[in-house]
């Protein structure tokens, strides 16, 4: 962190104007990207890695469907009235082992939609050292997956359309649309940047299947269960 990153990042929010604050995160000075990850342009993932930059001028976060423009929780700070008002962190949706993320920025979002400001604090700087196991595409993939699993966990259960479940539709929905077409992109990509992008794609809408099946599949043996364990007694 730099010498005024604490000051800078909760200066603002003494006078309750604003809910948050979120600061930038940049690569340390050493950090050097391996040539199948792109971290600027149309495939750059550098969020995988915590990176957030948006600029000098203080400005106002707004909700973003890909998290690319929320406080994250490399460097961000809440009052505590918010967690008193809205709950902490969903324990269901950070780090439990797997490579699953989004407490940080399901918090954001969940202020955001009650009406809360969280604010740009650009002058709020941390330098992240990224250890060398997350510079692999092993590293990568298991983000993307479970990043796709955390995106369905966020929605929750829905109510089902026209008398079909919402997880069927879901499912065959992806199966069926999504995933030929980011297999497509993924198998004719000759750049390895944008290869990889794909490729990343592909692990995200697996997760995104996976967790819908979990979510389904999984209550409804959960349920039978029980039911065997109320007729053993």
């Amino acid at each position: 962190m730099e010498p005024t990153w604490l000051r800078n990042l909760t200066g603002a929010l003494s006078e309750g104007e604003w809910a948050g604050s979120g600061g930038q995160v940049f690569a340390e000075e050493s950090f050097s990207p391996p040539s199948w990850l792109a971290l600027e342009g149309v495939y750059a993932m550098g969020n995988v890695l915590a990176f957030l930059e948006f600029g000098s001028h203080g400005d106002e976060f707004t909700e973003d469907a890909f998290d690319t423009n929320l406080p994250i929780g490399a460097n961000m700070a809440f009052r505590r009235a918010m967690f008193e008002r809205y709950g902490g962190f969903r324990i269901d949706l950070g780090p439990d082992g797997s490579e699953l993320r989004g407490e940080d920025t399901e918090f954001s979002r969940r202020l955001l939609k009650a009406g809360e400001r969280l604010r740009h604090e650009p002058s709020a700087v941390v330098h992240h050292v990224i250890p060398q196991n997350r510079l692999r595409k092993k590293y990568f993939l298991a983000w993307w997956f479970g990043h796709g699993r955390t995106a369905v966990r966020r929605k929750g259960r829905r109510p089902p359309v026209g008398g079909i479940p919402r997880h069927y539709i879901g499912i065959s929905y992806r199966i069926l649309r999504i995933l030929p077409g980011r297999v497509l992109r993924w198998m004719l990509a000759l750049n390895p940047q944008r290869r990889f992008f794909h490729k990343c794609w592909v692990w995200e809408t697996v997760g995104e299947i996976v967790e819908l099946y979990r979510q389904s599949f999984g209550a409804q043996q959960q349920g039978q269960t029980s039911n065997l364990e109320r007729l053993k007694q």
